[in-house]
C-alpha cells in the first residue's frame, strides 16, 4: 500500500463538480469520484454541513480526507465524502450559512474559501488492502457500516444495480418490504440483510463471485421470492415482522405447508397471550415449536420462594431436599397445554429434572 499527502484547494476540489443524483457525483476536474452511485445517498443534516462551511471561513482545519488512486490520475473519495459534498454544494448555490448563499459573499470572501488548502491522504493498493484501508480510516463524522465499506470494495455493475433496487428510501425493496425490514435503505441496512440471506452470511464471498455481473438480478428475484412467501403465509403486522429474520426462514421452511387461517388464529392467540413476552418471536416458534423463541414470561421470586416452601425444600419429582438455589419454577401443566404462569400451576424441581422435562 502506497499512501502520499497531497494539498488540493477547494478552487481545484469544485472545478467540474456534478452532482448526477443516481449516476453519483464528480469534482477535480471530473477526476475525482465523490460519491460513486454505488455509495449512500448524502447523509449530512444543515447544521453538519453549514459547520463544514464556518469551519472554513474561519480557516479552521478540517479532518484529513482519504482517496484513493484509481490509476490514470482519477480518484475516489473513501473517507470525507460528506464534508467535500457540503463544500460542493455550497458553492455550488444549493444552500446558504448565516442566510447567505455563497454568490452573495464579497470577492475576497469567496476567494478565502477557494483558496483554502484541503489535507488529502491519497492510497494505491489491491483490493484486499483497499479495504483494510477503509476500515482503518472511517473513524469520524458519519461513519461507513460494514456494508458500505465493502460496496466500495466490490464496486462495479452488480453493485451499482444492487444499490438500485435495496439503497432508496422508498425504491423498489422498500415499497415491497419496508414493512417486514429493519433499518434505513440508504445505510445499506436492507441490502446488508438480503446479502445475509441469500449467502448464508458469507456476504463477501457473494458479493466477490458476482463483482462482474451485469445485475442484481438474481438477488432482487431472491427478495422478492422471500416477501410474496411472508406475506402469503401471515397477516401483515409490521410492528412484529420487522426485524424477524424472514430470509432464513423462508431457506429452511418455503417448502412446508401453511394453512394460513389456522396460522392467523394461531398468532392472534399468542399475541393475546401475557405470557408471552417475545411476540416478534412468534413467527420463529410456528415453525419450530421452540418456546425459547416467545421468552415464555417466568415465576416471579416471591411466587417461587413461596412453593418452595409449601413443597418443604423438597423436589416435587424426586422428594430429595434441595437449597433454593438449586431449584427451578417449573409449569405443571406445560405452557404449550395451556398452562399459565400463575402460582397454582408452579412446583419446584431440581435443576437437573426440570430441564430433562423441558427437553422432552
Amino acid at each position: 500500500m502506497d499512501v502520499i499527502f497531497r494539498s488540493v484547494t477547494i478552487r481545484d476540489l469544485v472545478e467540474g463538480y456534478i452532482d448526477n443524483r443516481e449516476g453519483g457525483v464528480v469534482g477535480y476536474g471530473e477526476r475525482l469520484d465523490i460519491r460513486p452511485p454505488y455509495q449512500r445517498e448524502f447523509v449530512y443534516k444543515d447544521k453538519q454541513r453549514e459547520a463544514v462551511i464556518r469551519s472554513i471561513n474561519h480557516g479552521f482545519p478540517l479532518n484529513v480526507m482519504y482517496w484513493a488512486n484509481n490509476g490514470g490520475d482519477t480518484y475516489e473519495v473513501i473517507d470525507g465524502q460528506q464534508r467535500t459534498i457540503s463544500i460542493g454544494q455550497y458553492v455550488n448555490g444549493d444552500f446558504s450559512v448565516d442566510d447567505l448563499y455563497y454568490h452573495n459573499l464579497p470577492r475576497d470572501k469567496q476567494d478565502l474559501i477557494l483558496n483554502y488548502t484541503l489535507m488529502i491522504y491519497v492510497c494505491t493498493g489491491t483490493e484486499s488492502e483497499k479495504l483494510d484501508w477503509f476500515r482503518t480510516v472511517n473513524i469520524a463524522g458519519e461513519r461507513l457500516t460494514n456494508q458500505e465499506l465493502l460496496n466500495a470494495v466490490y464496486s462495479g455493475s452488480w453493485v451499482s444495480d444492487a444499490r438500485r433496487y435495496f439503497s432508496k428510501t422508498a425504491g423498489p425493496a422498500y415499497e415491497i418490504g419496508s414493512d417486514h425490514m429493519k433499518g434505513n435503505p440508504i445505510r445499506q441496512d436492507y441490502l446488508e440483510t438480503v446479502l445475509k440471506w441469500i449467502s448464508d452470511g458469507e456476504i463477501e464471498d457473494y458479493m466477490g463471485r458476482h463483482q462482474h455481473d451485469a445485475n442484481a438480478q438474481q438477488l432482487w428475484e431472491y427478495f422478492k421470492s422471500v416477501m410474496v412467501w411472508v406475506k402469503s403465509c401471515f397477516k401483515i403486522r409490521p410492528r412484529l415482522m420487522r426485524g424477524v429474520d424472514w430470509g432464513r426462514l423462508y431457506n429452511e421452511h418455503k417448502d412446508v405447508s401453511i394453512d394460513r387461517n389456522v396460522v392467523e388464529q394461531e398468532i392472534q392467540r399468542l399475541i393475546e397471550d401475557e405470557d408471552v413476552t417475545k411476540q416478534q418471536g412468534i413467527y420463529e416458534y410456528i415453525f419450530t415449536r421452540d418456546e425459547r423463541h416467545l421468552n415464555i414470561r417466568s415465576f416471579p421470586k416471591a411466587v417461587k420462594q413461596r412453593v418452595y416452601e409449601r413443597q418443604g425444600g423438597r423436589c416435587a419429582e424426586c422428594g430429595e431436599e434441595f437449597p433454593m438455589s438449586e431449584m427451578e419454577a417449573d409449569h405443571i401443566t406445560p405452557w404449550r397445554e395451556g398452562g399459565k404462569t400463575e402460582e397454582s400451576n408452579c412446583q419446584m424441581l431440581h435443576k437437573r429434572y426440570n430441564r430433562r422435562k423441558g427437553a422432552r
